[in-house]
């Protein structure tokens, strides 16, 4: 069995147990996991499946670099992310972010932080499947 990696890009489905496991210590008191999931629909219209793809080893250091710039703003342990690429279904996990820390103020902040810069920056893409079969990249 191969040693866990915090951040990865792959095809195979998430589990955010290994995870969790990974990035808490004795000095935690906290733990945030957030999972982004394939949902049904964005903004109203109908979505069928989403599919991702992503530049894997550029996208790895960028969310190494995402952890280390959410240590110097909040007090935190590990981080952890992991990100799929390939077809989703609805109701798959896309992402997962797992955050440890002495407290969970610091472990939330760095959770939404660390999403909402994925979204930004990571060179990650995502595509829309809509139910009427017409497909469309999303920022």
């Amino acid at each position: 069995m191969s040693e866990l990696q915090p951040f990865v890009i792959t095809a195979a489905p998430l589990d955010p147990v290994p995870l969790v496991q990974f990035v808490l210590t004795p000095s935690d008191g906290a733990v945030v996991t957030f999972a982004g999931v394939a949902r049904d629909n964005f903004g109203g219209r109908p979505t069928a499946f989403l599919s991702y793809e992503a530049y894997a080893e550029m996208a790895i250091g960028v969310l190494e670099q995402l952890a280390d710039e959410a240590r110097t703003r909040w007090p935190i342990g590990r981080v952890a992310v992991h990100h799929r690429v390939g077809r989703l279904e609805i109701g798959e996990t896309a992402v997962l972010v797992v955050v440890a820390a002495p407290h969970r103020q610091a472990a939330f902040a760095a959770a939404e932080y660390i999403m909402d810069r994925i979204k930004e920056v990571a060179p990650i893409w995502k595509q829309e499947h809509w139910a009427d079969g017409a497909v469309e990249w999303r920022e």
